[in-house]
């Protein structure tokens, strides 16, 4: 696993063993990251990582200027593998929740300037994720909420939805839920 940009780019992270997931590719995060420069200064951004996983997604936000990261993933040994990178790249901003997002939404009380959300795409409740995160409020007035998905599914009707893109075989829909 590498970093694809920011003052960590290049920088090959160890692989978590063991790990029941799918990981983004380094070509998806590198296309996503590539669009987001034109629609979020990461630089002082809160963000949040819904379904982390790895964590990837957030150490590549942390390394491109963002003040602080908010991982929530249910997975025990995924979060003690977050909290050790982010340890290694002495990154401090970072919170590491091991809890089901889907309770992390229902009671969430702080905004972020860019949540993600990188559910199993086999997940149950999957399709719901977009309202579920518009209803908890977890996005900032202007913010973003990017949800990564596979190609059996499509948020083109869902509110706030503002557009899809597909990087190989991973899709990311955008939406904005500014009132």
């Amino acid at each position: 696993m590498r970093l694809t940009g920011g003052i960590w780019r290049g920088r090959r992270l160890k692989l978590m063993k063991g790990f029941k997931g799918r990981p983004t590719t380094d070509f998806g995060r590198e296309g996503l990251f590539n669009m987001l420069r034109t629609r979020v200064d990461l630089s002082g951004a809160d963000v949040l990582d819904l379904f982390a996983g790895t964590g990837m997604l957030g150490m590549e936000c942390a390394s491109r200027g963002a003040e602080s990261i908010t991982s929530v993933e249910k997975q025990n040994s995924s979060c003690r593998y977050i909290k050790e990178q982010f340890a290694i790249l002495e990154f401090d901003r970072i919170a590491v929740l091991c809890c089901d997002a889907f309770k992390f939404m229902q009671r969430a009380s702080t905004q972020f300037d860019l949540v993600f959300a990188d559910p199993p795409y086999d997940l149950e409740g999957f399709s719901k994720i977009p309202g579920l995160v518009k209803k908890s409020e977890l996005v900032v007035e202007g913010g973003l909420f990017v949800l990564e998905h596979g190609e059996n599914i499509a948020f083109s009707g869902e509110e706030g939805f503002t557009e899809s893109r597909k990087f190989g075989h991973v899709h990311f829909s955008f939406f904005n839920f500014d009132s």
